[in-house]
């Protein structure tokens, strides 16, 4: 039953997909109530209070409800320590944080999942802008072996005095497989072994809350994400996260905000609730997008597309990636994505020269938060092979009927 109307087409390839998906989406029931009771106990733990979703201002001198909600988060994430707060304006603003706090002039920076994300390209190479290569830190990678897994053996072998070793989890603009926490332990022990000092940070955005652990569990040093992803759970408005060892933690503090300072300082206005509640409903917010994701794959699948992962596959992030071929048929997908969103559905969205990419991109988001991942989107750089990266979703139900109105425009344009 449908208030929109779809072709047979659509509608059938929607029911077998639904079909196909029953045993993946009972297991994502399965961890949504774990982690929903992680979630709880970690608030009970702490002893969260009415008081502490006010907001403060000036210096945030003794700001019990920013420091409170710290702790919460370090205990969700299996960390030591966190660093919580709304003026990250976005990942990779606590990405670089995280970055600049622990590295200095003469250390190594390897990326070992593959070369950086487009938009962290400036923050570590970027000429005369202030950019880790601007303050003396030099930069290496190790690429992904051919079937997008770890290389092991070369990252053994680069590693030595190295002072961060890098590992992005997700996917990014990529086809390869996002990395498992399981993945993510075996890089670790592999960096360990030969460089039992060498600070390991994960990129984990995308990433939370959707296994039962997260990385810090497996011996990740710092991991770092963004609140209007899995953690904000659709409420928070803004911010980001980072978390881990609380020397570490520590050091980023100072970066944000001044040394000597740190955490100490940085009122909270009138961002607590929001980041309270978003942690509050992630757990569920993740296990709809995650159910989002599993659905789209599958009913693209059965339209006959390349789709990674397949809807059967373990997933450690929220983004799937859907190989559609061309770019009329990357471009009528997003605008089937934005029609079927409940904010600016009239919209209709173009490619544009997006700072911190070196082709096109094209965005459909038509979200309550402005660029919440967490939220149903797609975006995809227009190049080869033209495939389109869709994450979030807030209700499995609105989730569903965005996907197949991105097919009903493909089809209504003769691409489908």
């Amino acid at each position: 039953m449908s208030v929109f109307e779809f072709s047979p087409k659509i509608e059938k390839a929607a029911d077998e997909a639904l079909n196909k998906c029953k045993e993946q989406f009972a297991e994502l029931d399965r961890l949504c109530e774990y982690n929903g009771q992680r979630v709880l106990k970690a608030f009970i733990d702490n002893r969260v209070s009415e008081i502490h979703m006010k907001g403060t201002d000036g210096y945030g001198y003794n700001d019990d409800g920013r420091d409170k909600l710290d702790a919460v988060f370090a205990q969700v994430l299996g960390a030591e320590d966190a660093l919580v707060r709304h003026n990250f304006v976005n990942g990779t603003h606590a990405l670089t944080t995280a970055l600049f706090g622990v590295l200095r002039p003469n250390d190594t920076l390897l990326a070992i999942t593959g070369d950086v994300y487009d938009t962290l390209q400036g923050v570590v190479r970027g000429d005369n802008c202030g950019s880790l290569k601007d303050f003396g830190v030099k930069y290496d990678k190790v690429d992904l072996l051919p079937d997008g897994t770890p290389d092991y053996a070369e990252i053994k072998n680069r590693v030595k005095g190295v002072k961060v070793a890098y590992i992005q989890r997700s996917r990014g603009y990529s086809l390869r497989p996002s990395l498992t926490v399981e993945i993510i332990g075996d890089i670790i022990k592999a960096v360990r072994e030969v460089n039992k000092d060498c600070i390991v940070m994960v990129d984990n955005c995308y990433g939370e809350l959707v296994e039962d652990k997260e990385p810090t569990g497996v011996g990740a040093d710092l991991i770092i994400g963004s609140l209007i992803k899995n953690m904000g759970g659709g409420i928070a408005q803004t911010g980001g996260y980072i978390a881990g060892k609380a020397d570490l933690v520590e050091q980023c503090a100072y970066r944000l905000t001044c040394p000597g300072a740190g955490k100490e300082v940085g009122c909270s206005l009138n961002q607590n609730r929001g980041m309270y509640l978003g942690l509050f409903h992630a757990p569920e917010s993740v296990c709809a997008a995650l159910k989002t994701s599993v659905f789209a794959t599958a009913f693209f699948e059965e339209l006959g597309y390349d789709v990674f992962p397949k809807y059967n596959e373990k997933r450690s992030d929220i983004i799937a990636a859907l190989k559609l071929g061309t770019p009329e048929k990357l471009i009528a997908f997003c605008e089937g994505i934005q029609s079927g969103s409940p904010v600016d559905s009239f919209a209709s969205p173009e490619p544009w020269d997006m700072p911190g990419y070196d082709s096109q991109v094209i965005m459909a988001a038509g979200a309550f938060t402005m660029g919440a991942s967490i939220e149903l989107s797609a975006d995809a750089p227009l190049r080869e092979p033209y495939a389109v990266w869709l994450q979030g979703g807030l209700t499995f139900p609105t989730g569903k009927a965005g996907i197949m109105l991105a097919a009903r425009r493909m089809e209504e344009k003769g691409l489908l």
